[in-house]
């Protein structure tokens, strides 16, 4: 397995398994003299650990993350910084009963075949635990996209759809994200979520979602084409996240819908400054940042783990029902949003750690002057 490692410049590389005794992240191209501890990090891993409502997963992990290396005094080195979560509450006798089965829906068939072994507890090295590793990556980009862009930056996601019911984007109030727990900018929503969730899971199946990711104050001229675009990067990087089916960035897919003389971002000059119109194009034109907001949009599959049975077959070639057991999320979309949030932080940093290595700073000396 040779793409564990994620990045060019800003790269780290995660590895263990769900059920192992932890999980890790060793991240490389950090700046040196990054103030950094612990409690950065945490921060993000407790909006993304389990347990926090009915409708995610009620395995009981605290998600503690360890520095080992790296940080001294309180400051990045410069050096490899490695860090460490030890699994809590596995309850691997939960999969005993499938662990001869292929689960719709998961990597147990894909695994064997291609490397005669699996681990079938949790999914092992498939398992969306591998993702807090992310969310502890994306802590230290942030930390180091902050020091570089200054307080006009900030990375943000919500949850715009859960099965068929979108957000209301009239109501649409970053505030309101922080407050409820699936993410939702639409406190309206909020309610008609957790009834059809309830339904979803006394039924024994589960629901997919559509997160939306939000970067600020990214100034243009991030990206590398024709094979570095910071959009394929940001597409690649976001679906590689655990369930995701789909990647848009900008208006995305409706722009297949929307007339030539609708689709371009016009621009005007404003205060002396050339400014879009419009952002159909999610901040990047031809792979470059163009100065607007950063945009995308990832789709998330329906929770393969459900009470209902299902059509299989087993690894000794007998048709069976399969019925998973155990605690998993009725929607692992509500979880995936800090991880689409960090994961928009590593592209974001690893293209601005470029552009300065080939071009010198992104930011101009006005940018600097007024962040």
């Amino acid at each position: 397995m040779a793409s564990n490692s994620f990045g060019k410049l800003f790269r780290f590389t995660t590895w263990g398994e769900s059920h192992g005794p932890a999980i890790g992240c060793v991240v490389d191209g950090t700046p040196p003299l990054i103030p950094l501890e612990e409690a950065d990090l945490q921060f993000h891993l407790d909006r993304r650990k389990p347990g926090q409502s009915r409708f995610t997963t009620q395995r009981r992990e605290l998600d503690t993350v360890r520095i080992l290396s790296g940080v001294f005094e309180g400051k990045t080195t410069g050096t490899p910084i490695g860090l460490e979560i030890q699994n809590q509450d596995p309850r691997s006798q939960d999969y005993g009963e499938t662990k001869d089965q292929f689960r719709p829906g998961h990597a147990d068939y894909t695994y064997l075949t291609k490397y005669g072994i699996r681990d079938y507890r949790g999914g092992g090295r498939s398992s969306a635990r591998e993702t807090a590793m992310r969310v502890a990556a994306g802590g230290i980009a942030r930390k180091v996209l902050a020091s570089r862009l200054g307080s006009a930056f900030w990375v943000r996601g919500a949850l715009v759809q859960v099965g068929p019911h979108a957000v209301d984007r009239a109501n649409w109030d970053w505030g309101e994200v922080e407050r409820n727990p699936f993410w939702s900018p639409d406190a309206d929503i909020v309610t008609r979520w957790e009834t059809y969730l309830d339904s979803v899971r006394k039924a024994g199946s589960s629901s997919g979602a559509v997160v939306e990711v939000v970067a600020q104050g990214i100034p243009p001229g991030l990206g590398e084409p024709v094979y570095g675009k910071i959009d394929s990067d940001l597409a690649q990087a976001l679906m590689s996240i655990n369930a995701v089916k789909g990647v848009e960035i900008g208006d995305g897919f409706a722009l297949a819908t929307t007339p030539g003389d609708k689709a371009g971002d016009e621009m005007r000059m404003l205060d002396g400054e050339p400014a879009f119109l419009t952002n159909r194009s999610g901040g990047v034109l031809g792979g470059i940042s163009t100065g607007q907001p950063v945009i995308a949009r990832f789709a998330v599959k329906p929770t393969s783990s459900i009470l209902s049975p299902r059509h299989s077959v087993d690894r000794f070639g007998k048709n069976v029902d399969v019925v998973t057991k155990g605690r998993h999320d009725p929607c692992v979309g509500i979880r995936a949003v800090p991880v689409g949030e960090a994961m928009m932080a590593c592209v974001l940093l690893d293209h601005l750690l470029r552009h300065e290595a080939q071009c010198g700073s992104a930011v101009s000396d006005k940018s600097q002057a007024t962040s």
